[in-house]
């Protein structure tokens, strides 16, 4: 049968979701909106209905197309003494993370409506078809996979936290593990409806009644009007020329796509490819990930600020002295065999622990991750897009997609994202290899790394955490290649259980 297209994602059902839409004669956009629905079960520690993201498209005739169903803020904050919100510690063996969760944490979901929007906009398959694999998967199961063992383990405190968690991921009083079977037959309902009434339910009708009448009695801030009022956003993607090539990603009010832009251009006048498999090479990364971070602290106004030539300037010269978590998210990349391409980060934070009443969709706790509100849990603006590290990214050769790429990992994206396209673009790697390979992450002063490579010299011991082995906590880099010839490649990240089909 000839290839009709490659996907790479993180988990088989997903992929094979995407991979059966594709032999159905759906285009990458058919397969991705597959994939993000079969995920909601599949990947379900991951990513959720009740969750949000970005698809980032290039269709076969030369548009460039950046959805934007990422969680808004509610459009009024509610009393603190009526809001049920509290931390949860997150066991990840080398490192513990906070997170908030419970009613007050969740903000507006968008996953429902980008779905249908892009595939209203830009699928060929009726939407039925497209949703059915997930549905079949919801309804006969599917086996938890060591990956997904790991995350609910990881997540305890909220997966056993309330009793519909419970219900689901423990439902003979222990986590589900490894080999055992994950039942969603209340989701495969709600898909069914969602198909028969569209996403108008999810938000104006029966659905958002349900949820809307919980969130009034368990301490919530989202009432009715900010369900109804939920609009996907169809942006201009972020365009950065690096090597000779076009980088794509999510733009400004989301922080992610211009951040690896900015450290882009802080490299982008180094000879990279010469630093390969050296100290110095670890040094020059870690200095860029800090000037970065310092960046993001200290520039004003929107993350796109960042890239005006006189502040990149100004942190150059940063680059050129002397140096002084978790993310419950998953990827989706999608190559056709027609010239289009898809690149999906859907998330659902870690999970609220709130589960809507007969569907088991788990809603998100964006108003609870510190990294997306660093004034303070108390100070989010009402009314407003969150502002993500989510960036599902391509990269261009003369308007074709060579690549596309992206990443789950909370903070960690954008540093998985950047030393991948640093390995692709700069040391020549072969895609498997490029993902694959050993990263390290700046943050909060500590320099993460995993085995395979050298910390830089100068680095103070108090300031470095040696990884055992690889892990998930430096992101899940899921991508798909077209090469010249047209032939179809991927590699979905080892440390996040990933899988390819083409």
């Amino acid at each position: 049968m000839k290839t009709r297209g490659a996907i790479a994602a993180g988990h088989p059902q997903t992929a094979e979701a995407g991979l059966e839409v594709l032999h159905l004669g759906g285009n990458a956009f058919d397969a991705a909106v597959a994939a993000i629905l079969t995920s909601f079960v599949a990947e379900s520690v991951l990513t959720s209905a009740g969750g949000s993201g970005f698809l980032l498209a290039h269709t076969g005739d030369g548009r460039n197309i950046l959805f934007d169903f990422f969680s808004q803020t509610p459009r009024r904050r509610q009393k603190a003494e009526r809001v049920h919100f509290f931390p949860i510690a997150a066991d990840f063996g080398d490192t513990i993370q906070e997170f908030h969760i419970g009613p007050g944490s969740m903000a507006v979901p968008g996953n429902i409506a980008g779905v249908f929007q892009v595939h209203s906009r830009l699928g060929r398959l009726p939407f039925r078809a497209v949703a059915a694999p997930a549905i079949a998967c919801a309804r006969r199961g599917v086996v938890v996979n060591a990956f997904q063992a790991f995350c609910l383990k990881v997540l305890e405190p909220i997966m056993l936290s309330t009793a519909a968690a419970r219900r689901l991921y423990a439902p003979e009083g222990r986590l589900l593990k490894a080999g055992e079977t994950l039942y969603m037959p209340e989701l495969a309902d709600t898909l069914e409806w969602l198909v028969a009434e569209g996403p108008a339910v999810f938000y104006r009708g029966e659905l958002a009644r349900r949820f809307i009448t919980d969130c009034e009695q368990l301490g919530a801030h989202l009432r009715a009007g900010d369900l109804e009022n939920y609009q996907v956003i169809e942006r201009e993607p972020l365009i950065y020329h690096y090597r000779g090539r076009r980088f794509a990603s999510n733009p400004a009010p989301s922080a992610g796509g211009p951040l690896i832009a900015f450290a882009l251009a802080l490299l982008a006048d180094l000879d990279i490819a010469a630093l390969q498999d050296t100290p110095r090479y670890s040094e020059v990364l870690t200095q860029v990930m800090r000037l970065t971070d310092l960046a993001r602290a200290q520039v004003p106004g929107p993350p796109g600020q960042m890239l005006e030539p006189a502040t990149l300037e100004h942190y150059r010269k940063g680059l050129t002295d002397q140096p002084e978590r978790w993310g419950s998210t998953t990827h989706i990349s999608v190559i056709d065999s027609e010239g289009n391409a898809a690149s999906t980060t859907t998330t659902n934070g870690e999970g609220s622990a709130y589960v809507i009443p007969g569907t088991q969709i788990m809603v998100n706790n964006m108003l609870g991750e510190d990294d997306l509100h660093p004034e303070g849990f108390e100070r989010w603006p009402e009314d407003s897009r969150i502002a993500s590290m989510m960036a599902p990214s391509l990269v261009l050769e003369s308007e074709k997609p060579r690549l596309a790429l992206g990443s789950g990992g909370s903070k960690r994206i954008r540093t998985a994202i950047l030393q991948v396209l640093v390995n692709l673009l700069d040391f020549q790697m072969p895609l498997v290899q490029a993902v694959a390979s050993p990263r390290l992450h700046w943050e909060a002063g500590r320099l993460h790394i995993e085995p395979g490579l050298e910390p830089p010299p100068i680095l103070p011991d108090e300031t470095l955490l040696r990884w055992r082995e690889p892990s998930f906590f430096f992101g899940g880099v899921h991508a798909v290649e077209k090469a010249g010839d047209g032939t179809l490649s991927g590699a979905a990240d080892p440390r996040r259980g990933g899988v390819v089909l083409s």
